[in-house]
This record gives C-alpha cells, sequence and structure tokens, in this order.
C-alpha cells in the first residue's frame, strides 16, 4: 500500500487506469498514459464493481443466508462456503486488476462470464430440486446471470470498438 497525493492509502496493483493515473498540472495525461474509449472505459467500470461485489459474498451470506449460503448455521461454520468466498475473493481482486487494461485480460474475463453462467445454472437446477434452497433463485443465480450478460455485452461492444479501429 502506498499514500498517494489525497493522503489516502492505496493498493495500486488493485486500481483501474482512471482511479490511479497521475496527472500532470497542465491537465494532460501523465507520460505513457492513452485515452481509454466509451466501452472499455464502461467495461473498466462494471469489472471493477463486480470485483468489489466478488469481496461482498461472505458478509452477503451473513445478511441473507437463504439467497447466497448453501448449508445451515453461520458461513464461517462451512468449508465448501469458505472455499468459494476465497475463490470469489480472489477472482475480484483480478477483475479489479483486469481494468486496468480490459483487452489485454480478455481471457479472464472471458472466464468469469462463461463460469457465471455455468455456476448459475447448476445452481438453479439444486435450487429447483432442493425445496429448501429457492431463496438461490433470487439470490446467487440472477446475480450470476447479471454479471454474465453485462461483462459479455461489454466485452463485446469493446471488441467490436477495437475492431473499427
Amino acid at each position: 500500500m502506498r499514500e498517494n497525493r489525497f493522503g489516502v492509502w492505496s493498493m495500486p496493483f488493485l486500481m483501474a487506469p482512471a482511479l490511479n493515473r497521475d496527472v500532470k498540472s497542465s491537465g494532460g495525461l501523465a507520460k505513457g498514459a492513452s485515452e481509454m474509449s466509451d466501452s472499455n472505459r464502461l467495461l473498466s467500470g462494471a469489472l471493477i464493481l463486480f470485483g468489489a461485489i466478488f469481496f461482498l459474498v461472505y458478509p452477503l451470506a451473513m445478511v441473507w443466508p437463504a439467497g447466497w449460503a448453501w448449508h445451515e448455521g453461520s458461513p464461517a461454520g462451512n468449508d465448501y462456503f469458505l472455499m468459494i468466498v476465497g475463490i470469489y475473493a480472489t477472482l475480484g481482486a483480478f477483475l479489479i486488476r483486469a481494468a486496468r487494461d480490459p483487452q489485454a485480460n480478455a481471457s479472464l474475463i472471458w472466464f468469469t462470464v462463461w463460469s457465471s453462467v455455468v455456476h448459475a445454472v447448476v445452481m438453479a437446477y439444486e435450487a429447483i430440486r432442493s425445496p429448501g434452497q429457492t431463496g438461490h433463485l433470487m439470490g446467487d443465480v440472477p446475480a450470476l446471470l447479471l454479471v454474465a450478460v453485462v461483462l459479455g455485452l461489454l466485452m463485446s461492444r469493446a471488441n467490436a470498438d477495437t475492431a473499427l479501429a
């Protein structure tokens, strides 16, 4: 961590360019910085947002266990759940980092899209099959599908803009 010019501590390896860019006093971009297209800016914002939300899996399970946890009792009382929290927190950190240059991290973003679809489909099947788990159909299932749709559309749009340029 380091202190930036505003006296705020930050983790620079997690910050997106728009949040971590040194701007010259003349108002221009710092040497080596480049303009980001509007579609990449939207994609970067979505990556930061979803990356931050992935850090919130544990608190979401504490507040609304029927929508986010697949077991009885405390989230910390289940080994699989702590593994899922660890995996999603790690993915969240890498999504935030990918916001710096989405095109260079396309495979990670597409992995997030397709793994979210697969995870949501399996969870939806299990929630329908297990009567006590239907809360997931209003919790983590639609949340994962939202992640997949938003990142998939924004990534496709960014790819189209890159092809046109």
